[in-house]
């Protein structure tokens, strides 16, 4: 969520940096500016009564007790108890509808980004070089099918179509995947947080996925007075709600967390031909890093995350490149986002892995989520980050294609090898 102070001193600043998101919200910061004066008018009022209220309850019992008639002075007060009532009534109605805008207001980008969609995107860096084959490739279907790593056709049965089954030396290598990415993690400090995988509305808001997006996951049917609970599309929209309401001491920051959970994307089902496979899917295991900063730490906390990300995919041998996104590309409750892209070379392009990016403060303020500062004493909105670290979905077609050789057989990136007893090729039994 915006500053509303920020939209009160500066609504043109305001209204020229969401543009460069390609979103038109002059008319509703407008609206947030009418509302917020008729709110702020209306607690005005309302203080001023209430105050007069207390004035006049203290004269009543000195009246009585002098014997005075207090009919006038009780009929008075029934009239601005009644009209505090109803201001009141106004005021949760203002309030209310001042909320729904600010929480559909997206984040501002930060000032370096170029304005537009992904035609502005700008590669920063790349490591390596393109595959080159001398024998016709494979894509990463036929060779997972082929080598009996994935099974499509149960997957499809089990559940229909974006959904697919990992078999053995395929299980394990995702599993190595994950350990692989997990144990990094702990190596640099991070927390283990094994997560609930059905959340609650309020991890939603915090995270920003609603109320945009609240028909882009997966709702669980829930008895009527049970609490809804949807099935987490990352766990970010968790790890980012962890610290709702709270208030933590400046040293307890950064925190550092990262967690794997298996992720349920509602619109994956709709993918294009040229993924086909398991690049895009309703269901797919990632590892998530999220860290909670002091505002003046967060971008080097976010750089931190970046380069985290783009050493687990250097350590893969992969070829890949390191894209600043443009405002319009970063998603809604984003400042900016680099995206770690990597080459699957049936696809004849790059398909991201890993997605790095800082909220600023905007999700902090929807979570009421803040620090202590040792220095004045007051507390301050933390910062939010997070990156993906990595998605399995589109790492595990990347090394059977990128690694696959003129028998079929694959071979395995030496990082992961002691997570599969020592195997360094697959190939058929």
């Amino acid at each position: 969520m915006l500053d509303i102070r920020e939209i009160r001193e500066n609504p043109q600043g305001i209204k020229d940096a969401l543009l460069k998101k390609e979103v038109d919200a002059g008319a509703i910061i407008n609206q947030i500016l009418e509302f917020d004066i008729k709110r702020r008018d209306l607690i005005y009022g309302a203080e001023q009564s209430k105050a007069e209220q207390n004035k006049v309850s203290k004269q009543i019992p000195v009246m009585k007790k002098n014997g005075e008639d207090t009919t006038a002075i009780m009929a008075e007060m029934k009239t601005l108890s009644a009209a505090i009532k109803e201001a009141d009534g106004q005021l949760r109605q203002v309030e209310g509808a001042l909320d729904a805008l600010m929480l559909g207001l997206p984040n501002l980008p930060d000032p370096d980004l170029p304005a537009g969609g992904k035609e502005h995107n700008e590669t920063i860096r790349t490591f390596g070089e393109p595959k080159v084959f001398d024998f016709p490739p494979q894509n990463h279907v036929d060779l997972c099918t082929g080598l009996g790593l994935i099974d499509y056709e149960r997957g499809a049965k089990l559940s229909g179509s974006g959904f697919w089954i990992y078999r053995g030396l395929g299980a394990r290598l995702e599993w190595a995947l994950l350990n692989y990415f997990i144990d990094t993690h702990l190596g640099d400090g991070y927390e283990l947080v094994l997560l609930p995988h059905m959340l609650g509305y309020e991890a939603g808001l915090t995270a920003a996925q609603f109320p945009k997006f609240t028909d882009d996951v997966f709702w669980l049917q829930s008895d009527e007075g049970e609490q809804r609970r949807f099935l987490l599309p990352t766990a970010e929209t968790a790890l980012v709600s962890l610290h709702q309401g709270e208030i933590l001491t400046e040293a307890e920051l950064p925190r550092k967390y990262v967690s794997y959970t298996p992720c349920f994307r509602r619109e994956a089902g709709s993918y294009r031909a040229d993924e086909r496979g398991m690049v895009r899917g309703h269901q797919f295991n990632k590892v998530e890093m999220v860290q909670y900063t002091r505002p003046e730490d967060s971008d080097a906390g976010f750089e931190e995350l970046v380069g985290k990300a783009e050493t687990l995919v250097k350590n893969l041998g992969f070829h890949f490149r390191t894209v600043r996104l443009a405002a319009a590309d970063c998603s809604a409750a984003m400042a900016r986002t680099v995206d770690i892209e990597i080459h699957i070379p049936s696809m004849g392009g790059y398909k991201e892995v890993s997605s790095v990016s800082n909220a600023r403060a905007y999700q902090a303020r929807r979570g009421a989520m803040r620090f202590r500062r040792e220095e004045t004493g007051k507390p301050e909105l933390m910062h939010t980050l997070n990156g993906s670290g990595l998605a399995t979905s589109r790492i595990l077609p990347a090394i059977v294609e990128q690694n696959q050789q003129a028998d079929g057989s694959v071979v395995v990136p030496e990082v992961l090898r002691r997570y599969l007893g020592g195997v360094e090729i697959l190939k058929k039994c």
